[in-house]
């Protein structure tokens, strides 16, 4: 999920600290059961319906007459979660990675094919839109197919959630609106490498786009130095209209009327139009006419699962078309299930346009009413791509993006982390000090006690 896709400040920091902290508390709670009676879910944070999770032991153990226990345990950043298994040897059974991440996992050779013999159990994984597998399957490694061992869960797009009172549709229809000296001081920009990264190259070739003389794919997968150094320059004569970096707050804040634009995903813009409309705040959601990111997070299990027969249930288990709807309507972002009851459930005759959904869920679906930010036409797909592994890249990436933005971390929050750390040392050495004293008063009352004894 894109909550993303997110990058490491200290909101992350915290959490991630605190998640430490949890594990250890955690790591004796199930050491006295069967490993084969529990499940370790690892998942972005609020990106599944919490009675999906309640009800699974009781499917499960409809479906195999064994009991299940789930562990479930989230992360907010991929590059974490992937460390954890990779290095950690974390024995997680099924994870929740964006597709980037499954790529490089696939390269390493650390992911366990999911076994679809589901016994009596129907195989719900066919429900998938071949147009998710196709996706997914462009990330494949040699003798490894994506498709065989990731089941796509959410996608979406990236694009503009803007206020209308404050900019037209007009406006925000082009990337351009981004750098447009009209929003200055008035954009809240997606805290993510990636997006921005496509973001910057797509616009700074638009001509290019237009003409025809180069596709969104390449541009967003050019990883070259000439590619990152104009990445770099495009996003710093951006900055003038940033109000500021966000990985989680930006769609509260338009849905507040606080700012015009937000570079954001589909799935935060459907939660913060639904919630504006509440307040009377008008938002609208733009993929903009040069094209954009489209992503994908699937299900895996790591090679050091210990449970690989209960996780290609669950997996399964979320490919119901039930449990798909339910785990939508809680988060907000697209399942990649594409069974007719799902299609059926999202159409909304109250609609005046209809969209061209054949591409997703087969030739019934080419004139529907269906929203069209969650369910994004074939028209805008045709002109979006998905952004892959930077790969050996990935350094001069990052070294581009700390260039753009700086410190991440704001001034006040810096020296709280030094007098907290400082505070922790001092406290640290007063404890060592404290115990040499003592150990010192110790030997000399011994050595006092030694002589007196003598002197007897």
């Amino acid at each position: 999920m894109r909550f993303m896709m997110k990058q490491l400040n200290t909101k992350n920091i915290l959490a991630a600290l605190s998640f430490l902290l949890l594990a250890v508390g955690l790591s004796g709670c199930y050491s006295r059961e069967p490993r084969e009676e529990i499940l370790k879910v690892y998942n972005w944070g609020d990106y599944i319906d919490e009675k999906v999770l309640e009800e699974f032991p009781a499917w499960y153990k409809e479906q195999t007459g064994k009991h299940i226990r789930v562990i479930y345990q989230t992360f907010d950043i991929n590059e974490i979660m992937l460390t954890k298994i990779e290095r950690g040897h974390e024995d997680y059974d099924v994870v929740c990675p964006s597709e980037y991440i499954i790529e490089r996992m696939l390269k390493k050779d650390i992911l366990l094919p999911i076994d679809t013999n589901f016994g009596k159990t129907p195989n719900y994984l066919l429900g998938l839109s071949p147009y998710i597998r196709h996706e997914l399957n462009e990330v494949s490694q040699p003798g490894r197919p994506a498709d065989k061992y990731a089941v796509g869960y959410m996608w979406g797009t990236a694009g503009i959630l803007y206020n209308k009172r404050m900019a037209t549709q007009e406006e925000v229809s082009t990337w351009g609106s981004l750098w447009n000296p009209h929003f200055k001081g008035q954009l809240l920009m997606k805290d993510s490498y990636r997006d921005a990264y496509g973001t910057a190259v797509i616009y700074a070739n638009r001509d290019k786009l237009a003409k025809g003389e180069i596709k969104v794919t390449d541009l967003m997968n050019n990883y070259s130095d000439e590619a990152i150094a104009v990445a770099e320059e495009q996003l710093k004569a951006m900055k003038p209209n940033i109000a500021g970096w966000e990985a989680d707050f930006g769609k509260e804040m338009m849905t507040k009327g606080k700012v015009a634009l937000n570079m954001t995903w589909s799935g935060d813009a459907v939660w913060a139009i639904e919630e504006a409309q509440s307040v009377g705040v008008d938002l609208g959601y733009v993929v903009p006419r040069e094209g954009s990111n489209i992503w994908f997070d699937g299900w895996v299990i790591p090679k050091y699962a210990r449970n690989p027969k209960a996780a290609s249930y669950f997996i399964n288990y979320l490919c119901i078309p039930e449990v798909a709807m339910a785990n939508m309507e809680a988060i907000g972002y697209v399942s990649a299930v594409a069974t007719p009851e799902i299609l059926a459930a999202k159409i909304d005759t109250t609609l005046e346009k209809t969209v061209n959904l054949s591409y997703f869920f087969g030739p019934e679906a080419r004139a529907v009413k269906v929203n069209p930010i969650q369910y994004p036409d074939s028209a805008v797909v045709a002109r979006c791509a998905m952004i892959h592994d930077s790969g050996k890249r990935t350094e001069k990436v990052l070294e581009m993006w700390s260039h753009v933005k700086g410190d991440n971390l704001e001034g006040g929050i810096v020296l709280l982390i030094f007098i907290t750390i400082g505070g922790l040392v001092i406290y640290k050495i007063i404890v060592i000090l404290r115990k040499k004293e003592l150990n010192r008063l110790q030997r000399k009352a011994r050595r006092k006690r030694f002589k007196a004894a003598q002197k007897k």
